[in-house]
């Protein structure tokens, strides 16, 4: 086994949170279900999918990575009948750039501050702090995504 950097530690648990949003939108019965609301229900799972990929590939990708993404929060609340194929494409994206990022940053650059602008409530926080946030921040909705699939498609 190869040795824990802080930045493998956040690659892992990164990747392994993105495989489980991908087996959720698999276990939808069909793409229109993806993007279904009902109720109090107001963002689908695709919209949840499309806010979760868009947060990494902005504060991971662009900001940390430098990678030239340029994030529209718009579209990831207001597209819809995105097809389930894209959802799992972007993801795999995301993925793939998550592993090249994070385990490429040194511990010492979790230390420092996070360098891109922030929400007001995070200003000044580190950069391990702040991807300890955007974890809980993407599982939140990945429980979502799953509740939203038992409760509108399993009923």
């Amino acid at each position: 086994m190869t040795a824990s950097t802080v930045g493998s530690d956040f690659q892992y648990l990164f990747d392994r949170d993105l495989g489980r949003l991908a087996e959720e939108l698999e276990a939808y019965p069909d793409d229109a279900e993806i993007w279904r609301v009902a109720g109090s229900i107001k963002n689908s799972a695709g919209t949840l999918a499309l806010h979760m990929v868009g947060n990494l590939m902005h504060f991971v990708g662009a900001v940390l990575g430098e990678t030239g993404y340029v994030r529209d929060r718009e579209a990831e609340f207001g597209d819809r009948d995105v097809p389930r194929a894209e959802l799992l494409r972007r993801i795999g994206e995301c993925r793939a750039v998550l592993a090249d990022v994070l385990p490429a940053l040194s511990d010492t650059a979790f230390r420092e501050d996070f360098p891109g602008k922030l929400p007001a409530q995070l200003e000044g926080a580190t950069t391990h702090r702040f991807l300890l946030h955007l974890s809980g921040h993407f599982t939140w909705h990945l429980g979502q995504v799953d509740y939203h699939r038992r409760l509108l498609v399993e009923g």
